[in-house]
Parts: structure tokens; sequence; C-alpha cells
């Protein structure tokens, strides 16, 4: 063979692989352009302050990637009821949830812990370092894979009250009360000689109007306000130790997910961190002012003294163990909670 023949076979080589090259560059290029719409459905009702903040959600999404990937969002109830919502994501109904896992810690025991854990991370942001910074996220990501979902991200803010018809000035006087709590929480108040019944979010309001129960959980102090608690609960309880800090749950169908190319990834993940920082800075700045507006109602607002919340953890550390039912990925969640809480001289 020539030293001419070898030229023209490099040559040659050369140009076809430059057209894979540039085939690949192309089929690239368009994944990247293709346009991509998902359903989603949350937590709250139309109009309320955390929907506000989904509708953010979404519109970000959108900023991020140039309008090529938008989510349709949908309100509680508004495509499947609310306990409905994990099945229809998993079966590809729509694409994204916006969840607490507490509701599914039934059948996923490590649920219990990625929603909130009672008597626990006092402040918010310790509860989200967690995630961050912890190993929390992977953990949480473990837990739903076998469903066939996906776990992007928490929103985490701070406490839900607990409403109530009778004044609760202390630990000790939760016994005996009926209320309404989910989760964890339920397990641990039961500890306390609550009587627990786990209602849907929708029917807190004629629950407590009608007596059916005396205490409850059901969201922020202003979420709350907005749905008229302090029409039907005279006493509001603070801290909430049932849930002092509280995260809810960006979760997808793991098919869809996985079709997704990575900047809209990233975009999902980067949103859903300004939501949380967000919607917790409003709670936050909006509790100094709702409180007034309870008092106004001619609502009582009593507040735990903070050595009997410490003096009560030891109780409520033990309602943790057993609410594992010695699974062992929600083992591994709550060991990896209880070294970061000590870390913190929470514990």
């Amino acid at each position: 063979m020539t030293s001419n023949d070898r030229r023209k076979i490099v040559k040659t080589l050369g140009l076809g692989i430059a057209g894979i090259a540039m085939g690949l560059g192309l089929a690239t290029s368009a994944v990247a352009q293709e346009n991509v719409t998902w359903r989603m459905q949350s937590l709250w009702d139309p109009g309320t302050t955390p929907q506000k903040f989904e509708e953010q959600f979404v519109k970000r999404v959108g900023e991020l990637t140039n309008g090529r990937f938008k989510i349709d969002l949908f309100a509680a109830g508004q495509i499947v009821p609310a306990a409905q919502m994990f099945d229809a994501v998993r079966g590809g109904a729509f694409q994204l949830m916006k969840t607490f896992d507490g509701y599914e810690a039934g059948k996923i025991p490590a649920f219990a812990f990625t929603s909130t854990v009672p008597f626990g991370f006092p402040e918010p942001e310790q509860f989200e370092a967690w995630f961050y910074e912890g190993g929390g996220l992977q953990l949480a990501k473990e837990a739903y894979s076998p469903a066939g979902l996906i776990y992007i991200a928490p929103t985490v803010y701070g406490q839900e009250p607990i409403h109530s018809k009778v004044p609760i000035s202390k630990i000790a006087d939760l016994a005996g009360k009926k209320g309404r709590f989910v989760g964890l929480a339920s397990a641990v108040m039961g500890a306390f000689g609550v009587s627990v019944t786990p209602l849907p979010t929708s029917e807190v309001y004629s629950a407590l109007d009608k007596g059916v129960i005396d205490i409850a959980d059901r969201g922020d102090l202003t979420a709350n306000y907005e749905a008229g608690l302090a029409e039907v609960a005279k006493h509001v309880v603070l801290p909430g130790v049932h849930q002092p800090t509280t995260a809810t749950s960006y979760v997808a169908n793991r098919t869809a997910y996985e079709r997704l190319p990575a900047e809209f990834k990233s975009a999902l993940e980067t949103a859903a961190k300004e939501t949380s920082k967000a919607l917790r800075e409003h709670i936050r700045e909006q509790d100094k002012t709702v409180l007034d507006k309870y008092r106004e109602k001619g609502v009582t607002i009593h507040t735990l003294d903070p050595a009997d919340i410490r003096e009560n953890r030891a109780k409520a550390v033990e309602a943790w163990k057993a609410a594992t039912k010695d699974n062992a990925l929600a083992k591994k969640v709550l060991d990896s909670q209880m070294d970061y809480m000590k870390k913190q001289g929470v514990l």
C-alpha cells in the first residue's frame, strides 16, 4: 500500500467519524431542545398560601428551561383524591406530586421520619441540613425507589401548631384527648395518651366543629387561619411538639423523570430548593402577625415550657424506635437523624 493510499483511508475514516460525531451532537441537541409537559398535583387547596408557592415552583422550572419544561399544576383533589396520589403517580396518571411522606408511613415505615420528627429537630434549617448534608436526601430516594418513584427534594419549614377546643398548657394535658394526627405524630401522640384519628386534612375543620376530636394538627398557623380553625378551636398550642419542623416532598414517576434531559432534572432540584427557602421565610414572617389575628378571634395562645418538652423527649424517642417496626431502612433513617441531632445538641 502506498503512502498516498494510506492518506486516503485516514481521510475517509476521519470524515466518517466526524459524521458520526455530528450526528450524535444533533441527536443530543434535539433531546435538549425537546419540549416536555408534565402534570403535577399538590397537597393544597386553590388560593391558599402554600399553593401559591407551588405556582412559583412550576413558574421557576419554566424560567430555568426557557419555557421548554412546562408543568401544569393542579390543587388537592383536582386529578385524584389526595389519598390516591401515591398510586396515581406510580401508575403514570400524572408525573409529579407534592406530598407529605407521613401519609404513606403505614406502607413504607421510613416515610415516618422523612416528613417530620415529633420532639425532634426544633429548627427547619437543622432538618433541611440533615437532608442535604447528613445523607437524608439519599435515604429518601432509597425509600421511594422500590415503588418506581423518585424523590426530588423536600420543602422544609417550621412548626405546625396544635389547635384545641380545651386549654393545653403542659404535655401531661394531652392525655385522654381525642386528636387528629398523621404519620409519626400519630405514634408519638398515642404514646402521650392521645386517642388518635388520622382524618384527612379536609375533615379537620368539621371534626373540631362537631366535637369528634378535641385537638388537631393540620398545617402551619397561617394556612390554618385561612381554613377557619380560629372559629372552631379557641386554643392554639405552641411550639407544635408533634411537628416542630415539617418536610413536604416533590416526588416524580421514575420512568418519566429518567427520560428528562439533565438540564430539566437540575431545574426541578433548583426550583425546589428555592421554593423551600422562600416558603420557610414567608411562614416565619407570617407567624409573627397571624397570632394577633387569632387573638382577635378570641383564641388563647398557650406556650409550652421548654423544660417540659426536654423532660418528655425520652418518651418520644422510644416511640420513634417503635415506629421503625424493625424495618431495616426505617432504622437506618432514624439512626442517621439521631446522630445528626446529637451533633446539633438536640439529643
